[in-house]
């Protein structure tokens, strides 16, 4: 890339140009995004000029400034402050710009707490960390602004959750209402055991109406998956990514968030094992089929960039770094519709995999040892799918035949 005219005429920012732009091609950045981030920091440069204001005098009020002052132009597609943030993130790299303060409130200081529980106490997944502690953080700050409270948990009792539990029920569809109760259960365990509340209100919290076993496990044919794995273009690096990605949900039946977690050092090639990183630091060894061997072979070989991270799926833009579990979801959905199906998450190729093994005569506890169940009854749901075999120890409902 040559260099860009504006870095050699005057400004607060001329001096760091060449710096920045090697930082950029350091981290994996090519070399025309490279440019279009010193070509932004150009017009910032210059805007600094004609206000007067030094490097040191650029904060995110300032630059968000700079920003409307764009748009008051009526310049069109004017870029947002997450487009400075590879700007700011070097600045401070050089020491010219302070590390951004975060003000350590009561309630910055319990949700550090709770992060800290979730992580060291209950070894959960950064996923669900991050899902609890955003519960958290909407819950008490809601309460304490409706209650007139520092943090939000002051004088919680039995009747605000009890109000809290009716209102998600009437406002959220069953499964999403279960989901707001186990944050709240989750955040209520941590209040009691850390003292901040005197009462266990966990009894206190009235179960969410929902009935065990009322449905068929949602699930795929074997054809469905088959033409779901074909849709990935496996001539393409992306496409290789995608196909490794798939085969590990398809024929291991892995979580999302267990994809994301394996690591280069899971991989037994010589004994043809996996290990997979599952719920609550659970660590299972299994079996590595052909077909996934060899997508993450070929994956590996060909397409992973090389950097200091040890996970083996990374994304495919600039800097490389560690895929994220939604990420995943929506390399399935793009499949989905390559394939034309209609669109489904990870977690449907892990039904898929144990509707298979059940057709083809494996029993519950096989399964339940393939999918990593810790409670057979959860297994147990899939012995409805098989609906020929069932209707061989169903009876005759009685005057039916009239």
């Amino acid at each position: 890339m040559g260099r860009v005219a504006w870095t050699r005429g005057a400004g607060p920012l001329v001096r760091f140009a060449e710096g920045f732009r090697r930082d950029l091609v350091k981290l994996g950045h090519p070399a025309g995004v490279a440019k279009q981030h010193v070509l932004l920091m150009g017009q910032l440069n210059r805007w600094l000029l004609a206000e007067e204001l030094g490097v040191g005098d650029l904060t995110l009020a300032v630059a968000a400034r700079f920003l409307a002052t764009r748009r008051g132009r009526g310049q069109r597609r004017v870029p947002t402050l997450a487009s400075l943030s590879p700007l700011f993130g070097y600045l401070r790299s050089q020491g010219v710009l302070p590390e951004p303060v975060r003000a350590e409130t009561g309630r910055e200081e319990l949700l550090a707490r709770y992060r800290a529980h979730l992580v060291d106490d209950r070894g959960l997944t950064a996923s669900t960390v991050l899902r609890y502690e955003r519960f958290a953080r909407r819950f008490l700050a809601e309460r304490a602004t409706r209650m007139g409270v520092a943090v939000g948990f002051e004088g919680l009792a039995a009747a605000d959750v009890h109000v809290f539990m009716l209102h998600a029920g009437v406002r959220l569809v069953v499964e999403s209402a279960k989901r707001e109760a186990a944050d709240l259960r989750a955040l209520l365990r941590f209040l009691y055991l850390s003292g901040a509340i005197a009462t266990d209100l966990v009894s206190a919290m009235p179960p969410v109406a929902v009935w065990r076993g009322a449905r068929l496990p949602a699930t795929m044919t074997k054809s469905q998956v088959d033409t779901l794995l074909g849709s990935c273009d496996r001539s393409t690096p992306t496409g290789r990514r995608d196909y490794a990605i798939l085969v590990l949900l398809a024929r291991l039946g892995l979580r999302s968030g267990e994809v994301a977690a394996l690591q280069l050092a899971d991989i037994d090639w010589r004994a043809g094992e996996i290990v997979v990183r599952g719920k609550a630091r659970r660590r299972d060894r299994l079996p590595l089929p052909v077909e996934v061997g060899e997508a993450l072979a070929a994956y590996l070989a060909h397409d992973r960039q090389r950097c200091e991270h040890r996970t083996v799926i990374l994304t495919r833009y600039a800097p490389p770094r560690p895929i994220h579990p939604s990420t995943i979801t929506s390399v399935v959905y793009r499949a989905c519709r390559r394939a034309g199906l209609d669109r489904v998450g990870g977690h449907r190729l892990r039904h898929a995999l144990a509707s298979e093994l059940l057709r083809r005569g494996g029993d519950l506890t096989e399964i339940a040892q393939v999918l990593r169940h810790a409670d057979l009854g959860t297994t147990s749901g899939y012995a409805k799918v098989d609906r020929v075999a069932l209707r061989t120890v169903a009876h005759a409902w009685p005057g039916a035949g009239k």
